[in-house]
């Protein structure tokens, strides 16, 4: 008689790639590693004295390009949200925006357009910056941090709507493919009130249009 087989736990997730965590410091020493095969199959040779030191640079590099992995967006809000009956639009303008794409790792930049109409809560201005940078320094698509920011400030805000737009250039398409220097790429993210045609216009306006500050 077979024995009988345990029950599947289906709150584990079968599809998720496991990870193996590593020391500090093991990551470091595997990463700097895996930049030196890198330049050897390059055919360049790592011991020379240009490229002595780059694996220990291109891992700190990239620490710090992709950052965004270890911060939160509820920690960095937290002690910044004030009750305020403030009902009309709140915009900040011109955020600038750095990334890495994650099909080539080379970087995309350009400026985000946040605004919000509030629900009896506010956020201190320089937190909505900070909330664009945790999603930012990540490997990322423009189309997902567009959504990601949008999606954050409607959670820990609970707002009447939100408005994200980001305009930006991608090294993938301006020094390799197709090599077009003056393409922007636009993605937006409209939650809540932002679906309304007025609200929509009024936040596409501002976004886009001039400032007596220019």
């Amino acid at each position: 008689m077979d024995k009988q087989q345990p029950a599947r736990d289906l709150s584990k997730n079968d599809t998720e790639p496991k990870v193996v965590r590593l020391t500090p410091a093991a990551s470091e020493m595997e990463f700097q590693q895996l930049v030196r095969r890198m330049l050897e199959l390059l055919g360049e040779e790592p011991e020379r004295d240009g490229l002595a030191r780059t694996p220990a640079r291109v891992e700190s590099a990239f620490r710090w390009l992709t950052r965004g992995y270890n911060d939160s967006v509820p920690d960095i809000v937290r002690e910044a949200i004030f009750e305020e009956p403030h009902d009309s639009m709140i915009m900040v303008r011109d955020i600038e925006v750095y990334s890495m794409c994650e099909h080539h790792l080379l970087p995309f930049f350009g400026k985000a357009h946040v605004a919000y109409l509030p629900n009896g809560k506010i956020v201190g201005l320089s937190k909505i910056p900070r909330v664009v940078d945790v999603f930012a320094r990540r490997l990322q698509l423009q189309e997902r941090l567009t959504d990601q920011v949008a999606d954050a400030l409607v959670e820990v805000l609970e707002p009447r709507g939100v408005g994200v737009v980001i305009e930006a250039y991608h090294l993938c398409m301006m020094m390799r493919g197709v090599e077009k220097q003056h393409s922007k790429t636009v993605t937006s993210a409209l939650r809540g009130s932002f679906l309304d045609d007025k609200t929509r216009d009024e936040f596409l306006r501002l976004a886009h249009g001039g400032s007596w500050l220019e």
